[in-house]
């Protein structure tokens, strides 16, 4: 008869297979760690190259604004500002140049209420190149407003304002050629515009097409007069 005695004052536990896997989570965690060195190593690369890029371009930036400088310093000079007046007066001439009234009128139709008569379009060209324009309608006062609205709804004209409106006095004469008093007398209104100019060759197409006779569309005759 045999009697197995364990003297052990702890039970055997076997660690192998707990050791492989540390073992294998460690060698895992080494390649990622790897991968992530090389991933960073180049971001780096990639981040000098944005830099040095980034330098030359802000070094060229500076170097072009020091030429500007020094260009408008010698056309500020008194033996230049002939000619600088001269090229500020040839710069506004071709932007006025440039501005189509053919696609104005073309908008303008588009939005005006009928009763409402054009008077004056006063454009202005910004130095930025944008554009604003002060018109003169003279009508009924809700025809005005409504005038505005459309102009807010319209894709070319915005930031709409009524600036002012005004008694205009009749002119129309009697039989005699003397002025009528009790003829009626008109409201005159100043609206102010912001306005998006066409393209070049839209503006070309615009030109080429034939406008509508005011009678056939129903809509009131804008007369324009140019400042």
């Amino acid at each position: 008869m045999q009697i197995s005695v364990n003297l052990a004052t702890k039970p055997f536990v076997e660690l192998r297979p707990l050791f492989l896997r540390l073992r294998l989570t460690m060698g895992l965690l080494a390649v990622l760690a790897i991968g992530l060195g090389f991933g960073l190593h180049f971001l780096n690369i990639k981040a000098q190259a944005a830099q040095s890029r980034m330098d030359d371009l802000r070094g060229k930036t500076l170097a072009f604004q020091q030429e500007r400088q020094k260009n408008e310093s010698r056309m500020r000079q008194p033996q230049n500002m002939a000619v600088l007046a001269r090229s500020q007066f040839l710069n506004d001439l071709f932007a006025k140049k440039s501005f189509s009234w053919t696609s104005v009128m073309m908008d303008l139709e588009r939005v005006l209420p009928t009763g409402l008569q054009v008077t004056s379009i006063e454009p202005a060209i910004a130095k930025d190149g944008t554009v604003s324009i002060r018109l003169k309608v003279t009508g009924d006062r809700d025809r005005a407003v409504q005038l505005v609205r459309n102009l807010e709804l319209s894709h070319r004209f915005v930031g709409s304002e009524l600036k002012g409106e005004r008694l205009k006095a009749s002119t129309a004469t009697n039989a005699r050629g003397m002025i009528d008093p009790n003829a009626a007398s008109g409201v005159e209104f100043d609206i102010v515009s912001g306005y998006n100019p066409l393209p070049m060759p839209a503006v070309a197409a615009a030109g080429e097409t034939e406008a509508v006779p005011a009678s056939k569309t129903g809509k009131t005759t804008a007369k324009v007069v140019k400042p």
